[in-house]
């Protein structure tokens, strides 16, 4: 058998992104022993330090090489001297639209020893995925400003929803529950009752692509509703399918009843193509270079990495270790808070790995 050999980009970013990425890079070394695979990576400087210097925010030689690459691992974008935006559409939203990295990825679960806010829930509660459409809806950008800085100033903003892009994404939804083998049961989250133009289409699409599926539960769920059931039954989702705009907001949701965005992890996903991994906290720039920030979202960020490339017993490894050291008792907290250092986190994951059977 040919032993399988990748190619990874690495976007360390901005903040603590460097840190976290290098303890995601120690987990992934150890599980590339333990599971036989080799890998190299390629270090790509783009962040706030480099747009400051340069003005460049991501060059399109850049993008050429991404698409080379089997996996790209990013670890955070945030500079406190760039003005807010700039990164962010300059870099990530310009690797998700150049990429087509049509899904958005969020696994909401929450490991055995952390706190949730929600009372009387449990791991075995809240274990449930988000799958959101990453590269239409309002995130296009289309609109624009009428007479602006006036009182009759008008801004518009367009929700561009086209049937190949939802198609693609409630079509990745449902065999994605299949392959979960969970509940088996797909929830549509949208705002049909409102956004009665572009949500008809998306449960449309729903309906006709469902039923593809016989053995799929199809449920729907109003996005307001979907955010109070988060709250109080978790439990009812496996996995929910979503415009952009509601999975951005819902998510984020999700990171709290995990335990926080220091457990958060999200994969931005092109199945024909590259696809990148990264931890959903940002760059966290008052805490750089003092070794506290927790690592966990970004280690998790390379489990989902190593199941995306197919490598899933290495993927297994990687939860298996995360769930070992939450439950440790050695972690207090999943903030800066945790009792330890970041390194320190990275080398109990590792250890955890290079010990398992």
């Amino acid at each position: 058998m040919t032993q399988k050999d990748y190619k990874i980009a690495v976007i360390p970013g901005d903040g603590v992104g460097p840190e976290v990425v290098r303890e995601g890079l120690k987990v992934l070394e150890v599980v590339a022993r333990k599971k036989g695979f080799k890998y190299q990576t390629v270090s790509y400087d783009f962040g706030g330090e480099r747009y400051l210097k340069t003005g460049e925010t991501l060059s399109n030689s850049a993008l050429e090489e991404f698409k080379e690459m089997d996996a790209i691992y990013l670890g955070a974008v945030g500079h406190p001297d760039v003005k807010t935006g700039i990164l962010e559409q300059g870099i990530l939203l310009k690797l998700r639209f150049e990429l087509d990295q049509y899904i958005n990825l969020r696994p909401v679960k929450l490991y055995p020893g952390v706190w949730t806010p929600l009372k009387d829930k449990g791991p075995e509660d809240i274990d449930f995925v988000v799958v959101r459409e990453n590269t239409e809806g309002l995130y296009v950008g289309v609109g624009g400003f009428f007479k602006k800085g006036t009182p009759d100033e008008i801004a518009t903003q367009e929700m561009i929803n086209t049937r190949k892009g939802v198609e693609r994404c409630i079509r990745y939804a449902f065999d994605y529950t299949g392959k979960r083998n969970k509940n088996k049961k797909l929830t549509l989250c949208d705002k049909a009752n409102v956004i009665t133009i572009a949500h008809d289409l998306w449960r449309r699409v729903f309906k006709e692509v469902g039923e593809e599926y016989p053995g799929i539960e199809k449920d729907y769920a109003l996005v307001d509703a979907t955010c109070m059931w988060m709250v109080k039954n978790p439990e009812w989702f496996d996995v929910i399918v979503t415009c952009n705009l509601f999975g951005d907001i819902i998510t984020d949701l999700g990171a709290m009843i995990q335990g926080g965005m220091g457990i958060a992890a999200g994969g931005n996903i092109n199945p024909e193509g590259v696809s990148m991994f990264e931890p959903i906290h940002g760059s966290a720039p008052k805490y750089t270079g003092k070794n506290v920030i927790n690592p966990l979202a970004a280690i998790c960020a390379a489990g989902m990495m190593l199941e995306h490339l197919g490598e899933k017993e290495g993927a297994d490894l990687v939860d298996g270790a995360v769930a070992r050291a939450l439950s440790s008792g050695r972690i207090k907290d999943l903030s800066t808070k945790s009792g330890l250092k970041t390194s320190e986190i990275g080398d109990m994951v590792a250890e955890y790995i290079a010990d398992s059977g």
